[in-house]
């Protein structure tokens, strides 16, 4: 039969279209393949969204793509070793520099606890403690963790007769003991609230300092009270202290009061806590305490449970003298001094809301600081005066918890109100319509959470009802928005990203990264940036970055090659999730 022209053009024309239709159809799954459809695999979109989805499931034992780096390396070349040494399971690449250590000319002041960053960042991977497990889930984690995962008994032998810490069968236990809680930590706190009923935990009183602060039960305590601690203690002799805090949920980080300022902004704490922290507040001048008034909110307190308080030994007699003279001299008022039925004193201190007293002090020593503070406290030494206050109305107080979640005074730098709002608005709405709707995390195992570019907080404040809390980090590279974040009621820390960060391994269970990575690779190596983040991740926890699709597609290869599961969402979100895998050991010969 014969074949109309027409009918031969038509035939063409579909043939053609079934080709495109086909090309275009393979090329897009050879870069992104259809998710898995397994009963294992919850990253399901909503029907019901009016947001289109495109998910892509990169399964772990999928062979990276090859993708040139700034650097001579290829992602797909990319072979990765175990860190060497009996220590490396716990390596902490800034404070366990031991040859920087070992060239330091002084320990006086504490140098060997600061920062020694190794140059290079280290590109290896940590193995896993023996017969790691994933962690015990909050809350049940505030009162018992899995010893295998912090295999430290120095801890538990060490202050046994203190009720810090027990070893039952498998887990470590937390009795709510320490130095100066002898009937527990409740009952202590609960003598607090009785000295100075003007502290209202959860309202008045809602971001707290806690030095030298053990295995943070005081902020764990606290909690229940709608206050969150920023718990902080040097990696000493007191093993392991913060790496048992993190294992159970509880805020904390790794810091020392030595030769520069904490990494936090002025004016932040509404009330700083030592209970026998060991600082001796009075050495080279004074500086400590000068540290702790820099970081003190105008207003705020000062709540010292210490021997020099309640005992009248030649020894204490001293310290407390001396402590009076600086305290004095620094215009802090004494509200209440005590001693409760355990035989325990306080006593607590305010910091002054008007520099008029500054001015009257017939010696001006320690001098008011001439020069206008950076707030970006990153490798800035201590100095020998006394900050100024903010300019303004100081003795305003933030809003009552949880109001200045978003009604927030900043004191310490300038943001208009419609600029916050914008930015809270912008998060809320994006962590309810997409976070938690539509990316591959399982937040019931998520409790501890690290923002890596925090901005005002928004993404912290948009969590704020789930079970769990977040370490803001204001990169020093970025606008300075930290004491924001602490006006709002949140915590926070500086730090550079191109070094590591003071934590020990596997304590977060997730980081989140909001354009920040991209940029990063300006400065330094974006390899050595995710070798950190596996550093920090637990097994089983994830990285969620929002970022341009070149800097995903880099990501996504690097993940893969440690054995991370990856998924893509909107060309916008990246979701990484770690696993067990770590390189095999090397064979003794």
């Amino acid at each position: 039969m014969a074949i109309s022209v027409q009918h031969v053009v038509v035939l063409l024309l579909s043939t053609l279209l079934i080709a495109i239709t086909f090309f275009l159809f393979t090329s897009d799954n050879a870069r992104f393949p259809f998710p898995s459809l397994s009963t294992t695999d919850y990253y399901t979109p909503n029907p019901k969204s009016p947001i289109p989805h495109r998910i892509v499931d990169v399964s772990s034992d999928r062979t990276p793509q090859k993708m040139k780096l700034n650097t001579s390396l290829e992602v797909g070349e990319l072979k990765w070793d175990l860190c060497k040494g009996a220590e490396s399971v716990d390596y902490i690449p800034c404070l366990d520099n031991y040859a920087a250590i070992k060239q330091l000319k002084s320990r006086r002041h504490m140098e060997h606890r600061e920062r020694h960053c190794p140059e290079p960042s280290p590109k290896c991977l940590l193995p896993l403690p023996d017969n790691y497990k994933p962690p015990v889930p909050w809350p049940k984690s505030r009162d018992m963790i899995w010893y295998d995962n912090v295999p430290h008994p120095k801890l538990v032998e060490y202050k046994k007769e203190q009720n810090w810490v027990k070893k039952e069968g498998e887990f470590l236990v937390f009795p709510g003991g320490g130095t100066q809680f002898k009937f527990g930590v409740t009952h202590y706190v609960e003598f607090i609230e009785k000295a100075l009923p003007s502290i209202k935990w959860g309202k008045n009183i809602r971001v707290v300092l806690d030095v030298g602060c053990g295995v943070a039960s005081f902020g764990g305590s606290l909690l229940d009270k709608d206050v969150i601690t920023m718990s902080f203690a040097p990696k000493d002799e007191h093993e392991a202290q913060i790496q048992f805090a993190l294992e159970r949920g509880i805020p904390a980080t790794l810091s020392v009061i030595g030769t520069q300022q904490l990494t936090f902004p002025s004016n932040a704490f509404d009330l700083i806590h030592c209970a026998r922290c060991r600082v001796h507040w009075d050495a080279d001048g004074g500086k400590p305490l000068l540290e702790l008034n820099r970081v003190l909110r105008p207003g705020g307190f000062f709540i010292w449970s210490a021997t020099p308080v309640y005992r009248d030994n030649d020894r204490d007699s001293r310290i407390w003298n001396e402590m009076v003279s600086l305290t004095k001299s620094i215009c802090w008022k004494v509200v209440t001094k005590t001693v409760d039925s355990s035989g325990i004193g306080l006593v607590i201190y305010q910091k002054p809301t008007s520099e008029s007293c500054y001015n009257k002090r017939s010696t001006q020593d320690p001098p008011l600081c001439d020069k206008k503070e950076a707030n970006g406290s990153w490798y800035v030494p201590l100095a020998k005066c006394l900050s100024k206050l903010p300019s303004g109305n100081v003795q305003s107080w933030p809003e009552l918890w949880p109001k200045r979640l978003v009604s927030v005074k900043p004191q310490s730098i300038s943001v208009k109100a419609e600029t916050l709002k914008k930015d809270t608005e912008k998060w809320s709405a994006s962590v309810s319509d997409v976070y938690l709707k539509h990316l591959a995390v399982n937040w019931s195992t998520v409790r501890n959470v690290m923002d890596m570019n925090a901005g005002f907080g928004g993404f912290a404040a948009a969590l704020i009802n789930l079970p769990l809390w977040v370490m803001n980090v204001v990169p020093v590279d970025k606008p300075d928005t930290l004491s924001v974040v602490y006006d709002r009621g949140l915590i926070g820390v500086y730090h550079d990203w191109c070094e590591s960060v003071n934590t020990y391994p596997r304590t977060y269970d997730l980081l989140h990264s909001s354009f920040l990575l991209g940029d990063l690779t300006q400065r330094c190596e974006i390899v050595q940036v995710v070798a950190e983040i596996d550093r920090i991740v637990r097994p089983g926890g994830y990285l969620v970055v929002q970022d341009n699709m070149e800097t995903i597609m880099k990501l996504e290869s690097i993940l893969g090659s440690l054995h991370w599961s990856t998924k893509i969402y909107e060309d916008r979100f990246l979701v990484g999730r770690k696993g067990f895998w770590r390189p095999a050991k090397p064979e003794l010969r």
